[in-house]
């Protein structure tokens, strides 16, 4: 979800405007995740790497994480979203934990999953998941994959990447193996559903070899 700061520099405001636009297109998707039938939706909401980012601008996307949670909750249990948080969110401020484990029971039972990776870097991941395996036993493609964050989740079959950017900026990188890409101009603030559903049109038009002829 690449694009906020630049989104608000263009229009002259401060970037945690950007931020909050970008938070209100979160939400514009969310809300019309029922009729495609996605099984799962992963937002890369913020970085192991994001705290290198100024004081002020960290507490911005912390607080904003905050009054989302409060507001959208009941939306989700609403309608039927499941939550699931990928990265090493238990390290955030305890009252942040606290409000996103309530989250994740009160949304437990929910049919279509929004993924939300916080403190999240694939490099971190792959190691985490690897002394896990190893520390079980073999490590295996197998072993590993099963000690990733995302063990429990469907395979990733599209990235998205908004902001005019080619590059993956250290997200799902075991994940996106033999995942289909697709690199967006549009900043993530003015990202809407018909871009999504455009995106999945595009998706389903191209022929999935994986490794094969």
């Amino acid at each position: 979800m690449d694009g906020n700061g630049r989104w608000a520099k263009k229009r002259g405001l401060p970037r945690a405007v950007g931020h909050q636009r970008g938070v209100e297109a979160v939400r514009r998707l969310v809300r019309s995740l029922a009729p495609t039938g996605l099984e799962c939706l992963t937002l890369y909401a913020f970085s192991s790497e994001n705290w290198k980012r100024s004081e002020d601008e960290v507490d911005d996307l912390m607080n904003l994480m905050r009054r989302f949670i409060k507001s959208d909750l009941p939306e989700f249990v609403a309608n039927n979203v499941k939550l699931k948080i990928i990265g090493d969110w238990q390290s955030l401020a305890p009252d942040i934990v606290a409000m996103l484990e309530d989250a994740l029971a009160q949304t437990a039972n929910g049919q279509q999953t929004l993924a939300v990776a916080l403190n999240y870097g694939g490099q971190h991941e792959i190691a985490r998941a690897a002394a896990k395996a190893a520390a079980a036993g073999e490590v295996t493609i197998e072993s590993l994959a099963a000690h990733l964050d995302t063990h429990d989740l469907p395979p990733l079959d599209l990235l998205i990447r908004t902001s005019g950017e080619i590059r993956l900026s250290n997200f799902l990188l075991w994940q996106s193996a033999y995942a289909e890409m697709l690199f967006v101009d549009t900043l993530w603030p003015d990202f809407e559903p018909a871009h999504l559903t455009q995106a999945l049109d595009d998706f389903v038009r191209r022929e999935r070899r994986y490794g094969g002829r």
